[in-house]
């Protein structure tokens, strides 16, 4: 085609120099317009169209294609493949040229292919991220590794491209290099083993709480990739610890206390051991004013009543038989009153039991389950129940135990005075 147009300049006169100049260089003119137009076409018309019709459609997981730039990486291809197609047409004789062209263009597809698959593998990742499968299963770094994949099988067919030589020559001579890549692509390696075992295993997920006192992190997990698991701490910090390390160290996952419906509250009340005793009748009339034990003082009195009888127990002597004590009662107490607790899980572990006694008198530990599990509620809550719990001790002729203060000191000198 060239050729006929320069037979015809010349047959109007023009030099055989001037002519070959002119058309050649008119068709490198009309390759580079063809290839604007091209880009032209598919960014202004195809691309606008395509994501008029995205944005338009009720779902808006292809919305991410958009954010994601999928459509706009995927145009860059048309003015390349009007330039690979066009050139050797174009520079028809000039073999070198050409080669150099066409491998240039080459390269340039292979760039645009892996940033494509880049886009693409980043739009896949943010529409899985939106359903819920993805806080149980993270998948970021198996996303990572197939674009490290792709990278590194670009840059191969560019070096092969380059040197002209076949991808397989490369991809052969990897094996002699196999010691290296291991210690290059270490961290990546076993962080990609270690990602696949927490997801089999589902030992951690986005959102779950976890304790790692090795690397200071307290909070939730707020990303897992191939290399690193990210932690917003509840001081707001964030910890970054590789991922390796939850496979090799331990941990402590909070995901089955948020699962179980119920978060612990396991808190003891020291009793002053000095203050406990037998229950008098005088004390009983009282507790049984109490609302939440009034038939349990009642039920009691009748049971132990019948017991001593039947068993003819000297009643005048107070450690004869079986006899109610405040201690006793106050534990009752407080287990009615959690049983009545609309906060508390009737559900799950219900204790309130008596703990060893020491130097810090007897403790009366409550072992039961919140049903609000979120931290500002559950505090407060527990701080409630612990508030009354407190208030009530007295009333049962009781005391908490406190180590003496200075003021305590004081009021012993002054009656000592």
């Amino acid at each position: 085609m060239l050729e006929i147009i320069r037979d015809w300049l010349l047959n109007q006169g023009m030099s055989s120099s001037t002519a070959s100049l002119l058309v050649r260089g008119g068709a490198i003119i009309l390759v580079i317009l063809f290839s604007l137009l091209a880009d032209l076409v598919t960014r202004r018309f195809i691309v606008k169209v395509l994501s008029y019709l995205i944005a338009r459609t009720e779902t808006k997981k292809d919305d991410i294609l958009l954010q994601r730039k999928v459509l706009v990486q995927l145009a860059h291809l048309a003015p390349a493949l009007v330039v690979y197609t066009m050139a050797p047409f174009v520079l028809e004789g000039y073999d070198r040229l050409i080669t150099l062209t066409t491998r240039a263009v080459i390269i340039y597809l292979i760039v645009i292919a892996i940033l494509i698959a880049d886009s693409l593998l980043s739009a896949f990742l943010d529409i899985y991220q939106t359903y819920d499968v993805a806080k149980e299963k993270p998948i970021k770094g198996f996303i990572q590794v197939l674009k490290i994949v792709a990278f590194s099988l670009g840059g191969i067919f560019i070096i092969s491209t380059i040197l002209d030589k076949t991808p397989i020559y490369f991809l052969s001579g990897i094996g002699a290099l196999t010691a290296v890549l291991l210690l290059v692509f270490k961290d990546t390696i076993l962080g990609f083993v270690a990602g696949v075992q927490l997801t089999a295993n589902k030992m951690v997920a986005q959102g779950d709480w976890i304790e790692m006192p090795k690397y200071g992190a307290d909070g939730d997990v707020i990303e897992v990739a191939l290399t690193t698991v990210k932690v917003q701490n509840f001081d707001k910090t964030i910890t970054t610890i590789p991922t390796y390390a939850l496979i090799s160290d331990s941990f402590k996952n909070w995901r089955g206390m948020k699962e179980s419906g119920g978060r612990r509250i396991k808190r003891a009340v020291n009793i002053d051991i000095n203050t406990i005793g037998f229950c008098t009748e005088e004390m009983l009339e009282r507790f049984s004013r109490i609302q939440y034990i009034s038939d349990y003082i009642a039920n009691k009195k009748k049971e132990l009543a019948e017991y001593n009888a039947a068993h003819h127990v000297d009643e005048s002597v107070p450690v004869n038989g079986r006899r109610l004590t405040n201690i006793g009662t106050f534990r009752a107490y407080v287990i009615a009153y959690l049983k009545n607790h609309p906060m508390i899980n009737q559900e799950m572990t219900f204790l309130v039991r008596q703990l060893p006694p020491g130097e810090h008198g007897l403790p009366i530990e409550i072992y039961v389950f919140c049903k609000d599990q979120e931290w500002a509620s559950y505090e407060a809550i527990q701080a409630d129940i612990f508030d009354h719990i407190l208030s009530v001790v007295p009333q049962f002729d009781l005391r908490v135990f406190q180590n003496p203060s200075g003021n305590d000191f004081r009021q012993l000198a002054g009656e000592g005075k």
